[in-house]
């Protein structure tokens, strides 16, 4: 399978392809699981509801099985729900991983407090085996990281579940070397593929809705233009 390169198909048929043992580091952002009551109609503060309730069910976890395959050693990021961490806490214990939970902070949440905290919090579970390194310096190992809800970010690319690249770059760098291959199955509009591309690693990307391959295309080439311009 061609390296640098976003394929436009399921995860599970892309996973498929791609040769056992050969990647480095993984960092997805699955479809999370959601609690129903807490997502209402569209509203100023929350006009991505119709997208989300189609990632509302999560995924399944033979994908996970399927990445671990994959990967020469288990070095994996997964952004997710609360409601999922015990379901990947107990997959990747049972690995004999290590593990540490980081978190992305929002400075500007949506305002809906009726009997719960704010949703001003999203997880990542970063698991590794033992004897996987890691790099980076003290400026990309803080475990939380701080900012807006990237509305500017998701009118752009018109993805309701956009992460933070700055954040994204930290676990490209902590957990890789230049040159090292890095897999994101789930690329939506592809924040994964382009850190890569700023950070020197080569990486495949598998996307099903065709809508969001074709920004994350257009990122990826902007950002390799950039890359040379350097």
């Amino acid at each position: 399978m061609q390296k640098n390169k976003l394929y436009n198909m399921n995860c599970e048929d892309g996973l498929n392809l791609i040769e056992d043992n050969s990647v480095d580091l993984v960092v997805i952002d699955p479809p999370y699981l959601i609690n129903l009551t807490k997502v209402r109609k569209p509203t100023r503060f929350n006009n991505y509801a119709n997208d989300i309730l189609d990632i509302k069910d999560g995924f399944k976890t033979e994908v996970l099985d399927l990445l671990v395959k994959k990967m020469k050693k288990i070095n994996i990021y997964i952004y997710c729900s609360k409601l999922q961490v015990p379901l990947y806490l107990e997959y990747f214990k049972n690995k004999n991983c290590n593990y540490e939970i980081l978190t992305w902070h929002k400075t500007n949440p949506s305002p809906l407090v009726n009997n719960t905290y704010l949703p001003d919090t999203e997880y990542v579970l970063f698991f590794r085996q033992k004897g996987v390194k890691l790099y980076g310096n003290y400026h990309t190992k803080a475990k939380y990281f701080l900012s807006g809800t990237l509305q500017k970010q998701k009118k752009l690319y018109g993805h309701p579940t956009v992460k933070p690249i700055d954040f994204v770059e930290r676990h490209i760098i902590n957990s890789s070397k230049e040159g090292d291959l890095v897999l994101d199955c789930f690329a939506g509009s592809g924040t994964t593929l382009v850190a890569c591309i700023k950070n020197g690693r080569d990486f495949i990307g598998f996307e099903k809705e065709e809508k969001y391959c074709k920004v994350a295309e257009q990122r990826i080439k902007q950002a390799f233009a950039e890359r040379r311009s350097c």
